[in-house]
């Protein structure tokens, strides 16, 4: 018995004792630096991690905070209300419209700041001098759908969403929103009003179109999930745009006011498809379009905006997003055309939206919402909710840590190796081969020494990047067709290509940006075809892939290549993908016809 005995006293003293190891190296692993987190695998949220999760930040939006407490405190109740207020601001204006966003920021202290045209050292100057001017700090925003090069000058340009949709890898597009991230933190910006997750199904969308993924729900879904994260764990808030789905709309809300005739069952299936991914996966914002949805809510005129049943019912209720609901400008004509200013502020409100962004006039909406108040349409306590909330998403940026954003070496700081390597994988990433008849491509370079292949760069002034790359791997004769040519201009053309035995056709559109129409005359577009039909050539479109539609020859191309923009990075890619040094990997985001469908790529 007594052998027995000390066999358990053993037995129970080394078990407790490996249980004391246990829990010391357990409780040595919580200090540790963490491991890297998986992009897309949601972590545990600490309190410390406020700034880096995007879980985080609704938490952080809907929970009681010091230093929010004691900054509402020091506010008038008519501050509280201009804390939901978001203003433009332009760095290419002149001095009087500096004085006239200081005098909005001195007198009726407005939560924030948008961003437009201008350069980095111009905007970072004046948010420096509006933050030093802002009894709280500003929250700083931008409508930056592919970066701050969208917007500013000097800055890099980023490829928008039809480009980033022919992707089939979304780790690239997470990389380009915490690139993205970084430029808007470098400059002092905390909001972006970006992914775009409306489903481009209309390919006559006259305000969406490019600005989209693409068609399919779930391609848009998970690009623009990736697209949110990149920013949102790397301290920039996402805002999902335009609530409740703005892409099947042929009238553009920024001149009038769009009707979408379909009901819950089509939204349900389709358009609320990434809005509620994007709300389970902790999107900070979203932004409600300007569009009347009459099977959701009746009432004759009225944008979705100013609608509560589609802004509280449905977005706030029934979806349960917690984060913050931003109007879209409350200045276009989906609004202004039917409703007067400080009408439409206090229809928001009473809507249920949390932040009101770009007003007729700013004294003209208080005064408008402080007399809602004291009829009973609204109430202080709801205000003073969401003026909270607008404070929190500022601790959350790091706003209670403010600090005045440095000039020195910003120029470098936009223009980065990391920025221009993401720009390579995204271009590369989405090149998309549709044709390559009796394989093309790769081509081969020209057997005698006096041969070149003619690269005929349509809609194009001057020598372009696209001719510099080809001319890089074998000789060319490079070749121009600007618009609003002569026909003897063509005539000439068509001479100097007779002695050319290879084709490569680069059409560009009138701005570096896609377009909706090339701006080609009918003949010259019959030019084209016409070399198409008769030569063994290569087409390459630096532009919008729905503008494929212009050349009813497209189809019958040797080669056919969708570079989707015409930023130099893309441009780079269609030369080396046409001499074989890299592989095509992009599908076709939108179907554009009959010819040229949603995921058709080689």
């Amino acid at each position: 018995m007594r052998t027995f005995s000390f066999f358990y006293k053993s037995l129970f003293r080394n078990i407790f004792i490996c249980l004391i190891g246990l829990l010391m190296l357990a409780g040595c692993e919580r200090h540790r630096a963490p491991h890297k987190i998986v992009v897309f695998k949601a972590p545990e949220v600490l309190p410390e991690d406020t700034i880096k999760y995007p879980n985080a930040l609704i938490t952080t939006l809907n929970r009681r905070n010091a230093w929010v407490d004691s900054v509402f405190r020091t506010l008038t109740p008519a501050q509280r209300i201009a804390q939901l207020m978001i203003v433009e601001a332009f760095p290419n204006k002149g001095q009087e419209h500096v004085d006239d966003v200081l005098y909005l920021i001195r007198r009726y202290k407005i939560g924030g700041i948008i961003f437009f045209q201008g350069g980095p050292v111009r905007q970072t100057t004046l948010t420096n001098k509006f933050q030093a001017a802002s009894k709280v700090p500003l929250l700083i925003s931008m409508d930056a759908e592919s970066g701050v090069g969208m917007r500013m000058d000097s800055a890099m340009q980023y490829p928008l969403p039809m480009l980033l949709g022919a992707i089939n890898n979304d780790s690239i597009i997470y990389r380009l929103g915490a690139e993205i991230a970084s430029e808007f933190k470098r400059l002092g910006m905390h909001l972006n009003f970006a992914p775009v997750v409306d489903i481009n199904n209309n390919p006559n969308n006259p305000v969406i179109s490019y600005r989209s993924f693409g068609e399919n729900k779930k391609d848009v879904t998970s690009k623009s999930l990736a697209f949110m994260l990149g920013m949102q764990e790397n301290g920039i808030i996402a805002t999902a745009k335009h609530f409740p789905g703005h892409g099947d709309t042929n009238v553009d809300s920024h001149l009038d006011l769009p009707v979408i005739t379909y009901g819950r069952e089509r939204l349900d299936t389709l358009e609320l498809y990434p809005f509620r991914a994007l709300i389970r996966s902790g999107v900070g914002g979203i932004m409600v379009a300007h569009m009347h949805l009459p099977m959701l809510d009746s009432t004759a005129n009225l944008p979705s905006t100013l609608s509560r049943p589609v802004v509280t019912d449905l977005l706030r209720q029934e979806l349960d997003f917690a984060g913050l609901i931003i109007t879209d400008a409350l200045v276009m004509k989906g609004v202004t055309k039917y409703f007067k200013p400080g009408e439409s502020e206090v229809m928001a409100l009473v809507a249920g939206n949390d932040i009101m962004e770009r007003m007729v006039s700013v004294p003209i909406a208080i005064k408008a919402i402080q007399e809602a108040i004291r009829e009973g349409l609204l109430s202080q306590q709801e205000i003073d909710r969401r003026c909270k909330k607008v404070l929190a998403a500022k601790y959350w940026v790091g706003l209670n840590r403010y600090k005045p954003v440095p000039l020195e070496t910003l120029y470098a700081d936009l223009h980065t190796s990391r920025g221009h390597e993401t720009n390579r994988r995204l271009a590369e990433g989405a090149i998309t081969l549709l044709h390559n008849k009796r394989n093309i491509i790769p081509l081969e370079k020209p057997k005698k020494k006096n041969q070149k292949i003619a690269v005929l760069a349509i809609g194009a002034a001057r020598p372009t990047f696209f001719q510099r790359k080809m001319a890089e791997h074998a000789p060319i004769e490079a070749l121009l067709l600007p618009r609003r040519s002569q026909k003897k201009d063509r005539d000439l053309l068509l001479k100097k290509l007779k002695k050319h035995n290879q084709l490569v056709l680069a059409i560009y559109g009138p701005s570096i940006r896609p377009s909706n129409s090339l701006g080609l005359s009918k003949d010259e577009r019959d030019f084209v075809n016409k070399l198409i039909r008769e030569k063994k050539v290569i087409v390459t479109l630096f532009d919008n892939a729905y503008t494929l539609n212009q050349f009813d020859d497209a189809a019958k191309a040797n080669g056919l290549i969708v570079g989707y923009q015409q930023l130099p990075a893309v441009q780079e890619a269609a030369a080396k993908l046409i001499f074989g040094k890299i592989k095509p990997n992009g599908k076709l985001p939108v179907t554009v016809n009959d010819h040229f469908r949603y995921g058709d790529g080689l």
